[in-house]
């Protein structure tokens, strides 16, 4: 289930049968009802003001505090919410943070689930009450940002015996739809002929045939150099013959993440009728194991001619971007960003709270800092350095997809990058890859649904809008 439904309405005054929110200090949160009425006071902490991550996580907490007390209509006065909030957060700002959040509070994924009796507990519809025109305007487009993370999360949610790449490509097709996003899918067939040697060689192991799915946005003149957006599609990841420990294959279902996040962000860009250009592609295959999958020795020729040495079968995503990061060259893109649910060693080294990035282009790291903290997809910088090219050199091939020699524990997160940036070699532009493993599902501390997070979509909405004008 996909809360897109709930109603946020600005109104002047809290329509009967709705329970008033009111905010204390503390942490203590309480649902009082006295006289026939009832009201739900929540503990904020002990600062008045709280900045954009923290308010984020306050914001959630109302809504989760109101399932909880089984409420399906609540009242905000905006007068309150504004004094809580530091006051270098905009009107404008500050509705779409409290739109986003209470979005995406609201979500469960609940599509397998026989409903219960009095139905799943859902907050209906918000009232915000006085909000100026400014907050009204932010209220709306943060609506049209969380339906687009909360379908991001209902496709990764998915599970992977219901979600092949032939129907992650219907899926780009279906999100597509009522948009002036453009789809289409390459088949095996036609991959062989373009010589997609990469992708091809990491679906030799499954019976179901490999997709690869562009997708056109073109909200501005065709002389615009486009976005273009790479998204890791393994639609379930098994290790391959390098077959992982089965508490490790639990959610390999959502290592096609960083695919769903391309597609819903370029779908989102069309929506908000983005002044840019925008493309998306995605590899999508399944990383299964048979008589015919890769082995560790094999060699394959990707897309841009350079070879590749497969040290390991769990290491597929990778390889299936080196031909997907190639094919982006052909658009003249003025930036490229690979997302990608790439490394366990990110997870190890940033914990849940943020995705790793590394980019050609250290003149772009304050701005995708800036961009991450005012997304709340966050981000931190790993490095890029000539010392580490070792860590992709082939013994047999051009390179390897992952260490040859050495330790291969060692500098994980860099190396899955310092691969990707053998192809990106190619590239007349930046280009940034993002290992969102660690963002892959929400963490305890959040106040969302177990499963998906919907990130980095509106990070690349951040990315999209910075340089795609």
């Amino acid at each position: 289930m996909v809360s897109a439904t709930m109603k946020i309405l600005s109104v002047q005054a809290a329509p009967q049968g709705s329970t008033p929110i009111r905010f204390i200090s503390g942490s203590i949160s309480k649902f009082v009802e006295t006289n026939g009425s009832a009201v739900l006071h929540i503990g904020y902490g002990q600062k008045k003001s709280l900045n954009q991550r923290k308010v984020t996580i306050f914001l959630r907490k109302i809504v989760a505090l109101a399932k909880q007390n089984k409420l399906t209509s609540i009242a905000i006065e905006w007068k309150d919410l504004r004094a809580l909030t530091d006051k270098k957060i905009s009107d404008k700002k500050l509705g779409e943070v409290a739109a986003v959040a209470w979005e995406m509070a609201n979500f469960d994924f609940n599509v397998y689930k026989r409903e219960p009796e009095g139905g799943f507990d859902s907050v209906e519809e918000i009232f915000v009450i006085n909000a100026p025109k400014l907050a009204r305007d932010g209220i709306a487009r943060g609506e049209l940002v969380a339906i687009e993370v909360n379908s991001c999360r209902s496709l990764a949610n998915t599970p992977g015996g219901d979600m092949t790449p032939k129907i992650l490509a219907d899926c780009a097709k279906t999100t597509a739809q009522g948009t002036k996003v453009s789809v289409q899918v390459i088949g095996r067939k036609e991959m062989e002929k373009l010589g997609m040697g990469a992708v091809l060689g990491v679906a030799k192991g499954s019976e179901l045939e490999p997709q690869f799915i562009v997708m056109e946005y073109r909200g501005a003149a065709k002389t615009k150099k486009p976005v273009v957006l790479v998204g890791k599609g393994v639609t379930f990841d098994t290790g391959g013959l390098q077959v992982k420990p089965g508490d490790s294959m639990y959610e390999m279902h959502m290592d096609m993440s960083g695919g769903a996040a391309v597609m819903h962000a370029i779908v989102l860009a069309s929506k908000l009728k983005l002044k840019v250009n925008v493309v998306a592609l995605i590899p999508a295959v399944e990383n299964s194991l048979s008589g015919a999958a890769v082995r560790p020795g094999d060699i394959l020729t990707s897309l841009s001619g350079k070879t590749i040495e497969i040290l390991h079968t769990d290491a597929e995503g990778r390889v299936i971007l080196a031909d997907a990061i190639t094919y982006a060259k052909r658009y003249d893109p003025k930036i490229v960003v690979d997302v990608a649910t790439l490394t366990g060693a990110s997870l190890v080294a940033l914990g849940t709270e943020a995705s790793a990035y590394m980019t050609n282009t250290e003149r772009l790291v304050p701005t995708l800092q800036r961009l991450g903290e005012e997304s709340g997809d966050y981000v931190w910088p790993f490095p890029m350095w000539e010392e580490y090219e070792p860590l992709v050199k082939g013994n047999f091939a051009d390179v390897a997809n992952i260490p040859a020699s050495g330790n291969s524990r060692h500098a994980g997160v860099i190396g899955g990058g310092m691969f990707l940036r053998e192809f990106a070699k190619n590239l007349n532009c930046p280009w940034v890859h993002i290992d969102m493993a660690p963002r892959m599902t929400a963490n305890k501390d959040e106040f969302l649904a177990k499963g998906a997070v919907g990130a980095p979509v509106r990070l690349l909405l951040g990315i999209i809008e910075e340089y795609g004008r």
